[in-house]
């Protein structure tokens, strides 16, 4: 039996990282995911994340942060997310890859529509993410379980309304990610008590994606918005 050594005398340097994101945005209506389609075999044609090979001099999170800059034109590194390590032997089939994935929220009118058009990228509904390659479903599922408790804990998932938005609208945000259904008027106590809805007192116009006309217009209260981010919160249903 050989006695174990740290560190190993010759480590193996074979091994390949990468990132992926997993984009969460909101379309006013139905919570939704972005994915590219692949084009290089062995998964030529099928969906992925978003996802970059890093050099060795590249640093995880700026890596992630470059890569979103690139998808939406500005860089917000408060809505972007270390996620966790997937490396299996076996994840990808061109050699040893292992991913450091991050999770973003973003406004889903924030884009450059070139670089979407090159890789085919799109939004697909939370909940109907088709079969992915390599192991890309069990990142989406490990982003999903994030996401949940982030938007327990932390005003996060406010991010992804619009500036001007209806509790109809926050409440759908809010049952998507947590997959449950709520007592409207039980939903709306709770939050008017959080004292971040500031009511605009105009009305929806019906244009706007998710906006029934008539609903009233809510904003944040950016100042108790930005303290609850960092202190945390418990919004429990």
């Amino acid at each position: 039996m050989t006695m174990l050594q740290f560190p190993q005398e010759e480590p193996d340097f074979q091994v390949a990282l990468s990132t992926s994101l997993v984009l969460f945005g909101f379309d006013g209506s139905d919570l939704q995911i972005l994915l590219a389609r692949s084009n290089r075999p062995p998964y030529e044609g099928a969906l992925f994340l978003p996802s970059r090979y890093l050099n060795k001099e590249d640093e995880l999170m700026l890596s992630a942060r470059r890569m979103f800059e690139q998808l939406f034109g500005y860089d917000d590194p408060s809505m972007i997310e270390q996620l966790q390590a997937f490396g299996q032997v076996f994840r990808h089939p061109g050699g040893r890859v292992v991913n450091i994935a991050h999770y973003a929220l973003v406004y889903k009118d924030d884009f450059q529509a070139s670089q979407w058009e090159e890789h085919d990228m799109h939004w697909v509904t939370y909940h109907q993410v088709p079969d992915l390659a390599f192991d890309h479903n069990d990142i989406v599922q490990y982003a999903k379980e994030r996401l949940k408790r982030r938007v327990k804990r932390r005003p996060v998932g406010f991010r992804l309304l619009p500036d001007e938005f209806t509790l109809g609208q926050l409440q759908s945000l809010y049952e998507t990610a947590l997959g449950k259904t709520f007592d409207k008027r039980n939903f709306r106590k709770k939050l008017f008590k959080t004292t971040l809805l500031i009511d605009l007192e105009r009305k929806a116009d019906g244009l706007a994606p998710g906006q029934h006309k008539g609903s009233q217009l809510f904003t944040f209260n950016r100042e108790k918005y930005e303290k609850m981010k960092l202190e945390g919160y418990d919004f429990i249903f």
